[in-house]
């Protein structure tokens, strides 16, 4: 339920003069509303403030006894209400020096009723954990779903998913064999539909999801199941609606955003007027203080960091002039405690620029994320599978995409051939733009599985976004829940996925090459339009994984492919089973026998790939 206050309450003005100043009986650290064993304490930071209050159900929503906080060094205020206790609502009183009364909602708050409600007083050491014990897996073994929780599993038409019922599907998620879900941002926004792009609070868990103890329960139960969780984080922007952190405590500048926001042309983004001002330490500690929120109170595995390059850079370009070096230095920070206290959770940026600055290390002069979504992947791999006819499909840039890494590492980039941004926007699904409409025509099957294939075999981290694996059609809206009949329609496909998985993360010990540092481009036909390529960590059985894929509708019985070594090469996987799909023709294929010339004889299916090992 939506509790927001009565309507005399939002429209009267306080009466200073009749309030109680708070008494500080013990000093409690921390920012917002927290709960101890004398009552709470709330602190709050409105440097332009002539006088802060408090009030709530604590008090019956009473003006006249609202409690007046005492003003710290700093710009901050505090004060201990005895009555308060967890589960109360409350608001921000804030007095300019010119008489007005703004009524705020905590920066700093949890839990809020709603995205025009009210701030609630939260507890975040109360959740049973049940001894949460799980540790990341390897990110040489990390396979991210991406998911939305408005449309993952929502229970009925109107009425977006939650954290509950997305908890539903996971003995799917399970068995598809991912180890890592990837949240798209689930911070409070405006209304109860969005991407979650628009956090208007950014320390509260979306009410229409749940809430903090939702969330809790949700990664609780993901790592009993062996499952990390990594939370998607908007910081170069919030807003814009619903954003009691504009003008916060009256002052502004340029008719802009007041304390917590740029207010000259820096405040430009794509989104609005509101980038946060990195340049002042309360706002660098503000988003700080969130990041290391999300992996210490919500045992977070790692947070992927929206549009990174918008916080190094005014217009999100490499122009000098536009740089925002704050922003970057707070992204070092950030990323730099992370891998310090949390060595094995991981930063992903999206930034899309393709820089080796991003994840090196901060002692190296880097950004210090562990990985970054690899634009230099999914776009030239998404124009090859979508190119109308064959002769088109460029096999230059199959090969530079598999061949790119950062750093020297194979594992700093995230790869996938869709995410939320690759089917909306303009764009569609990958069966959608192959086949024009009809996603159940046998070119949008074959093609969107050997992108697929492609994910789960070059160097890097794969990823997938939800209904991938069972080809939901159309694009991404977040009022447009997934259909999950089409997981009985096809269940072959999905099977196809789950195979992909079991070999990429080597759960049958033949595979391990998919998990290791080093890829050979071992033939490369560019009228073919066929690709072979060498994964390996030390070589060897059990290892040494060759991988082909085959670009163009034309199938071989008898074509010769190098292979890396002499010897029996059993074949693990291949794409044109009939068992995946009644379209498929099957094409007949089998394991290899190489001899001293290190040359194999493959039968290879049309629009395919085949994946064996020594």
């Amino acid at each position: 339920m939506h509790h927001i206050l009565p309507t005399y309450y939002q429209k009267s003005r306080l009466k200073p003069m009749s309030t109680k100043t708070a008494t500080l009986p013990v000093q409690v650290a921390g920012m917002g509303a927290i709960p101890h064993k004398k009552g709470v304490m709330f602190r709050v930071w409105a440097p332009n403030a002539a006088k802060v209050l408090v009030y709530g159900s604590f008090n019956d929503w009473k003006p006249k006894t609202a409690t007046s906080l005492q003003q710290e060094n700093q710009g901050y205020w505090a004060g201990n209400v005895t009555k308060a206790k967890a589960g109360d609502e409350y608001k921000y009183i804030i007095v300019t020096h010119e008489g007005h009364e703004l009524q705020r909602n905590d920066p700093y708050a949890r839990d809020i009723t709603n995205s025009v409600g009210n701030s609630v007083v939260y507890d975040p050491t109360a959740f049973d954990w049940k001894d949460d014990t799980f540790k990341m897996p390897p990110w040489n073994e990390l396979v991210i779903y991406e998911l939305h929780v408005g449309t993952f599993n929502a229970p009925k038409e109107g009425t977006p998913g939650d954290f509950h019922t997305a908890l539903k599907r996971l003995p799917y998620l399970k068995k598809l064999g991912i180890n890592a879900i990837e949240v798209m941002p689930a911070t409070e926004f405006a209304g109860d539909y969005s991407w979650g792009y628009n956090p208007a609070h950014p320390f509260a868990i979306e009410s229409a999801y749940g809430g903090p103890d939702a969330f809790k329960t949700f990664v609780n139960t993901c790592h009993k199941h062996d499952i990390a969780v990594i939370l998607d984080v908007v910081y170069n922007h919030f807003g814009p609606s619903d954003l009691d952190l504009w003008q916060f405590d009256g002052w502004n500048e340029n008719g802009k955003g007041g304390i917590y926001f740029y207010n000259d042309w820096r405040s430009q983004t794509p989104w609005g007027e509101n980038r946060p001002d990195y340049g002042r330490s309360e706002v660098r500690q503000y988003i700080r203080d969130n990041a290391m929120m999300w992996l210490e109170e919500y045992h977070c595995d790692g947070l992927r960091m929206d549009m990174t390059p918008y916080i190094r850079n005014v217009h999100g370009d490499e122009h000098p002039g536009n740089d925002l070096k704050e922003g970057s230095e707070m992204l070092k920070w950030i990323n730099g405690e992370i891998a310090h206290k949390y060595p094995g959770k991981i930063t992903i940026a999206e930034d899309l620029h393709g820089l080796n600055f991003l994840t090196a290390k901060v002692e190296d002069g880097g950004c210090g994320y562990g990985s970054q979504w690899d634009a230099d992947f999914v776009h030239p791999v998404r124009e090859v599978l979508t190119a109308t006819y064959d002769g088109d499909r460029d096999m230059e840039k199959i090969r530079r995409a598999i061949l790119r890494r950062y750093n020297h590492d194979a594992f700093q980039r995230v790869i996938y051939t869709e995410s939320h941004d690759e089917v909306a926007n303009g764009k569609a699904r990958l069966p959608e733009e192959i086949s024009g409409g009809d996603v159940n025509n046998y070119y949008a099957k074959k093609r969107a599985t050997l992108g697929a294939a492609l994910v789960f075999t070059a160097p890097g981290i794969p990823m997938l976004f939800q209904g991938q694996a069972i080809l939901e059609d159309k694009w991404f809206s977040d009022t447009d829940p997934i259909d999950w009949e089409r997981l009985d329609l096809f269940s072959g496909i999905n099977k196809l996925f789950q195979d992909l998985v079991r070999l990429r993360k080597n759960m049958d010990g033949d595979t391990k090459g998919l998990t290791g540092q080093h890829t050979h481009i071992l033939y490369l036909n560019y009228n073919e339009k066929v690709v072979a390529f060498h994964r390996w960590e030390h070589g060897g059985k059990g290892d040494s994984t060759v991988v082909i894929l085959n670009f163009r509708d034309h199938s071989h019985d008898a074509y010769q492919i190098p292979f890396p070594a002499g010897g029996e090469w059993k074949l693990h996987f291949n794409s044109d089973k009939e068992c995946y799909d009644e379209d498929f023709i099957g094409h007949p294929t089998h394991d290899v026998k190489v001899g001293d010339n290190g040359v194999g004889v493959v039968s290879l299916p049309a629009y395919a790939a085949l994946i064996y090992t020594l």
